[in-house]
């Protein structure tokens, strides 16, 4: 079943992807009609989590933010499907880097990178941030249940040489990694709810006391690894700007959960700037105090 799913998705994913932009965002707006208006995806979820992390905007204020982030949710979908046939030039010209030579900087240093980046704008497109690396860029993901479209998001996502590792496969990786000398840049969007048998810390978030993930930070520890912070924008339709925000380059220095609060502060920047690009779909706010 799995395997039949796929053959009849793929095709047309792939005739997506070479489409022209102009007709590629229009198949985006008539997407997000389907999305919002008649199917209604997780609008609840969306209404209670912008009335909690965003009590200062009126019913009206929420409401544009809202449909806007619906908007950008079938935007990113489909670009995401655009990154399996988009050449390298075009990507680098819709997904641009102010600083790299804040990466370069630190890979002459000698230690591996912990990039931690949030759930917002386009953090699809941080994979073209591999094309500038002297050192191997490993994202951190969540395994798909069906085997046929988690190959096909490892080939999507490992396009610009990117190297994918499974959650549960991380700590082995970079134990291994480490002890071998295999310099790496490791991207993680670590702004979700972790699970109750993992909470560590609870951190404001938005105004809300919630459970934060700490395992960049313990890794980065653990590992005596650099910390940034990629903070991405959305310029317009279709076009980003990376930043790299220093964290930390001598985290074991740091007090316990300081870099895990410092990450969860330049999140909630990024929202607070522009929340429509967030990703307001996920239960971010279930475990609450």
């Amino acid at each position: 079943m799995q395997l039949l799913v796929f053959i009849i998705a793929y095709p047309l994913l792939w005739l997506i992807s070479i489409l022209p932009f102009r007709v590629f965002y229009r198949l985006s707006d008539i997407m997000y009609f389907l999305v919002y208006y008649i199917i209604g995806y997780r609008k609840k979820v969306v209404r209670a989590n912008l009335a909690m992390a965003l009590p200062h905007l009126n019913d009206e204020e929420r409401l544009i933010v809202e449909k806007k982030s619906y908007h950008h949710l079938c935007d990113m979908f489909l670009e995401m499907t655009k990154t399996l046939t988009i050449s390298s030039e075009e990507m680098s010209k819709r997904f641009t880097i102010t600083n790299i030579e804040v990466i370069k900087e630190y890979e002459k240093k000698g230690k591996s990178i912990m990039l931690i980046a949030s759930h917002y704008a386009s953090w699809e497109w941080l994979i073209t941030l591999n094309q500038k690396l002297s050192f191997q860029g490993v994202a951190v993901y969540k395994k798909l249940a069906n085997k046929y479209f988690d190959k096909l998001v490892r080939d999507i996502r490992s396009k610009y040489n990117t190297e994918l590792v499974p959650t549960i496969k991380t700590i082995p990786l970079i134990s291994t990694n480490q002890k071998n000398g295999v310099l790496c840049v490791y991207g993680l969007a670590s702004d979700q709810s972790p699970k109750t048998d993992r909470i560590f810390h609870w951190k404001s978030f938005m105004g809300i006391e919630v459970p934060v993930h700490t395992g960049p930070e313990m890794l980065a520890k653990k590992y005596d690894m650099t910390v940034v912070f990629a903070k991405v924008k959305k310029v317009k339709r279709g076009y980003y700007v990376l930043t790299i925000i220093p964290i930390s380059d001598n985290p074991k220095s740091v007090p316990d959960f300081g870099i895990t609060d410092a990450y969860i502060k330049e999140v909630e920047k990024q929202i607070h700037e522009a929340p429509e690009y967030y990703f307001w779909t996920h239960k971010r706010w279930k475990h609450k105090r």
